[in-house]
């Protein structure tokens, strides 16, 4: 499946996830190189798969660098991403606090490094270190809030207010101009899949935020919002 990685070297383990990652930014640094003493590096290829719906799950997988997309596959084949994980996310603690199966694969969307912790490991790692499981639940609670707040969008609102809120939530920088900037951070398609719509709708509504002078498009995915005020009430319309 994916490449484990030589033992890491406590040495070094500010440039591992331990010292990056919120589940365990509380500790101390003699703690985090505890866990790091446990944690086995992993790299992931562009698409590789992670784990399959079903599978028996028995590891908490934290992403160090890359993405990872986590994603569903319909009887008829249509692909429903249901979120993208970056640096310091993780995927498994679900199998971990309730010993439930997923219903959902992972994918590498680019070359990645994992940090994977079994759960015996991590069993222990709680046991000793409350916080650990603390900010799990906290992490669980929050992912818990951002799903629920989407679906209300995909029921009640529409592929404008939907895209508007998606681009409002996405990293700003101000480059030259005046305006703030973003960075379309997966391809359309991806993006239409995460938003609940088609490639096609996705493109129209992206034309029309342009024409209405909302933003403006630069290749490689760079928008400029040009009309912040505007995004922001459309995204709150249904």
């Amino acid at each position: 499946m994916f490449t484990p990685l030589p033992a890491v070297d406590t040495a070094r383990s500010e440039e591992l996830c331990v010292a990056r990652v919120p589940l365990f930014r509380g500790l101390t640094h003699e703690h985090q190189l505890e866990v790091a003493r446990v944690a086995r590096p992993t790299l992931l290829d562009r698409t590789e798969r992670v784990y399959s719906g079903g599978s028996n799950i028995s590891q908490l997988m934290v992403v160090h660098t890359g993405r990872v997309k986590i994603s569903r596959t319909s009887p008829d084949g249509h692909e429903q991403i249901i979120r993208v994980l970056g640096a310091g996310d993780f995927i498994g603690e679900s199998a971990f606090l309730s010993g439930v199966r997923p219903d959902h694969e992972a994918t590498a969307l680019e070359p990645a490094q994992l940090c994977v912790f079994h759960h015996a490991d991590l069993g222990r790692l709680v046991e000793k270190h409350p916080s650990i499981g603390l900010r799990m639940l906290e992490s669980v609670s929050r992912r818990l809030r951002e799903t629920e707040a989407r679906l209300a969008s995909v029921i009640s609102g529409d592929v404008t207010s939907r895209l508007a809120s998606y681009l409002l939530t996405l990293p700003t920088r101000h480059g030259s101009g005046i305006y703030p900037e973003v960075l379309l951070p997966l391809a359309k398609k991806d993006i239409a899949s995460l938003l609940d719509t088609t490639p096609e709708s996705l493109s129209r509504q992206l034309r029309h935020l342009s024409d209405s002078g909302v933003i403006t498009q630069a290749p490689r995915g760079k928008i400029t919002i040009t009309d912040i005020d505007a995004l922001s009430t459309l995204s709150t319309n249904s």
